[in-house]
């Protein structure tokens, strides 16, 4: 059976080990991870707590690898503050080698200190001292917790490989959890015996399930562009306790079926109870909606009002904080006091809404096996009106009608409605993200291009932008902002439409000039053609991607300039007329070039067509996006003819 490894005592391994031995790009790596998770029964406070052991060993190579060295440990309370996780027994030492010995330097416990985060929340916190290239540090302790529940997830990957990883978990016969791997790698160990006697209760001994799992030459996990929460796809196990048997044999059942978990939803008064509060809204109604023809409408002024009237105060909730009548009457409130209040109101004005919760990106994926009410930490509005549901998220007063934030696309979610069993949706956006540049302008004789630049942005580009705006008092800063961080053209004047309008595109229109070339005397010139939202990047670098590629919206961006000449040329090279679509329809990408008479003309289209690809369509992204930055370097020749 496995067994912890002894504190400070290397290995020739150990000591060994370099970085290029695992991959190229690690700066640290855990050497040997150990924990044992167990239950205790605590007569004095009445309830069984969790004991966790953990003990790590980690090398760092180089001062990259420094930042594994400050140490950061939770510990939660409940709402009463009476049932806190407890940490003890810290230890900690860096052990260096010193003209060929090996020299510990333990912490000094007074360097360990606690913070405050939330009242719900303290970290633990401590660095570890003498720390060099080649060190090794090496740090345990125990955590007892009353926060069963969910029991010890054990988490095998992490953003640096690891050697070993092994786990032990001891669980009492009276329990019963779910244990879930998530992750692309299998286990390399996984054995269970009996514990006989292992938990003692109200003076009976119980027999234990002893659980050993471990994993061997873990690669680290790499985060890139594109992804949702990293916890989605670490290798990692999860306890869920599903149920509990008394001492007399009764079962409790843990795991809820939704119709449990919809009667808990409907009833909880900072849920349900806000939802149907409808009647705060009988005195706005008739101003709100005064001459509105239709449903849409309604919805749409509805939306627009708690927009506009309530201030997200940033925190996150499924469940109402303040409540609606306080969020109405002081204008602010979290994600649940917002959109309650939403829903309220539209059923108010007779519509079909509906509260929808979810998980963000950022909180990880929900268990739709069976429900999980943690897992889930948002909710939005659904309106249905003739035949098409819409999706809503008042907080931000930046959204146009019908488009959540990207945050909240992240796989399934579950509509609550009050009278009728609760059900699966999977959001998806409801616009694509695209963006369209126009430049049409005149090339003089000293190589300046003059022209009036146009950018019409839809969907999440219009959301992005309108958001960039806003961190800028007046248009004016912005774009001045706009012109300091262009590389290759200045904007002489600009002005942007639809700022107000959510719903509508959001328009830039510039005066633009810029030096294409230094003077037109030579018989050629160059340039390139990609300087409006050009690439230059490839946002996939990995060799091997295990996660899939969530862009969260499909993209789509156009480029088209039409540059008038002064005189005649001929083309005499350039960047190919290009047609290149990646595999089932994933997108396209366009480029064409042409000169009549005294005009040339570029364009260039690149769609992405899909939200998510899957893992097994990373290659193709990556080479697809490689070729359009090949592409992007190809400068176009002119050639002047002669005068007739």
């Amino acid at each position: 059976m496995a067994q912890d490894f002894a504190f400070g005592s290397l290995t020739s391994e150990d000591l060994k080990l370099a970085k290029n031995d695992l991959d190229s790009f690690s700066n640290a790596a855990v050497l040997n991870e150990y924990g044992r998770a167990s239950m205790v029964y605590n007569d004095t406070r009445g309830y069984t707590e969790l004991v966790v052991d953990y003990h790590v060993r980690i090398k760092l190579f180089n001062r990259d690898g420094y930042k594994h060295a400050d140490i950061v440990l939770p510990a939660y309370k409940d709402e009463s503050g009476e049932r806190a996780d407890v940490l003890s027994d810290i230890k900690a030492v860096t052990i260096n080698i010193v003209d060929g010995r090996i020299v510990s330097i333990p912490l000094d416990k007074g360097q360990v200190y606690k913070e405050n985060a939330t009242k719900y929340l303290t970290y633990t916190k401590f660095t570890f001292p003498n720390l060099q290239d080649g060190s090794i540090i090496e740090y345990s302790y125990r955590l007892v917790s009353p926060h069963i529940f969910n029991f010890k997830t054990w988490h095998l990957q992490d953003d640096i490989p690891k050697i070993n990883s092994t786990f032990e978990a001891i669980i009492p016969g009276m329990y019963t959890y779910n244990v879930i791997l998530r992750g692309p790698y299998p286990l390399t160990t996984q054995d269970g015996k009996i514990a006989r006697g292992a938990f003692r209760i109200a003076g009976r001994d119980i027999d234990c399930s002893h659980m050993i799992y471990g994993m061997r030459d873990i690669p680290a996990f790499v985060v890139e562009d594109y992804m949702t929460a990293s916890s989605n796809f670490k290798s990692a196990i999860y306890f869920e306790l599903s149920d509990m048997y008394r001492l007399n044999g009764s079962n409790i059942k843990i795991t809820k079926e939704w119709r449990d978990v919809d009667r808990e939803l409907v009833t909880n008064p900072d849920f349900g109870g806000q939802i149907k509060r409808d009647h705060l809204f009988k005195s706005l109604l008739p101003e709100l909606l005064n001459d509105v023809p239709d449903d849409l409408g309604k919805a749409k002024a509805l939306y627009r009002h708690v927009q506009k009237n309530i201030k997200w105060n940033r925190y996150l909730g499924k469940y109402s904080e303040n409540g609606v009548k306080h969020a109405l009457e002081r204008g602010s409130g979290n994600v649940g006091d917002i959109n309650l209040t939403l829903i309220a109101g539209l059923r108010a004005a007779g519509l079909d809404a509906e509260a929808v919760i979810l998980s963000t990106r950022d909180n990880g994926v929900v268990n739709n096996v069976h429900p999980v009410l943690s897992d889930f930490n948002y909710v939005v509005a659904k309106v249905s009106i003739d035949d098409r549901d819409y999706l809503l998220d008042a907080t931000d007063p930046l959204l146009p009608f019908g488009l959540l934030p990207l945050h909240c696309i992240n796989g399934k979610a579950r509509v609550i409605p009050l009278k009728e069993p609760s059900y699966w949706i999977e959001p998806t956006s409801s616009l694509r993200s695209t963006t369209q540049y126009t430049l049409t302008g005149e090339l003089l004789p000293d190589g300046t291009l003059n022209g009036q630049l146009m950018t019409h942005s839809h969907g999440y580009a219009a959301l992005h932008k309108r958001r960039e705006l806003a961190n800028f008092n007046t248009i004016e800063d912005y774009i001045d902002h706009v012109d300091e961080r262009t590389v290759g053209f200045d904007i002489v004047k600009g002005e942007i439409i639809g700022t107000e309008n959510m719903d509508e595109p959001l328009v830039e229109r510039y005066e633009v000039a810029m030096k294409l070339y230094d003077q037109l005397d030579d018989a050629a010139f160059f340039f390139n053609p990609f300087f409006l939202n050009r690439m230059g990047k490839n946002p996939f670098n990995l060799d091997e991607r295990t996660y899939p590629v969530d862009m969260g919206a499909a993209r789509e961006d156009r480029v088209q300039l039409t540059i008038k000449l002064p005189g005649t040329y001929v083309l005499v090279s350039g960047p190919d007329d290009y047609n290149m679509a990646l595999e089932n329809k994933g997108g396209r990408y366009l480029t064409q070039i042409k000169l009549a008479d005294d005009t040339l003309t570029f364009s260039q289209l690149l769609a992405l067509s899909q939200a998510i690809y899957p893992p097994e369509s990373y290659f193709s992204l990556k080479e697809f996006f490689s070729r359009i930055i090949q592409q992007e370097k190809i400068d176009i020749v002119l050639r002047k003819t002669e005068t007739r």
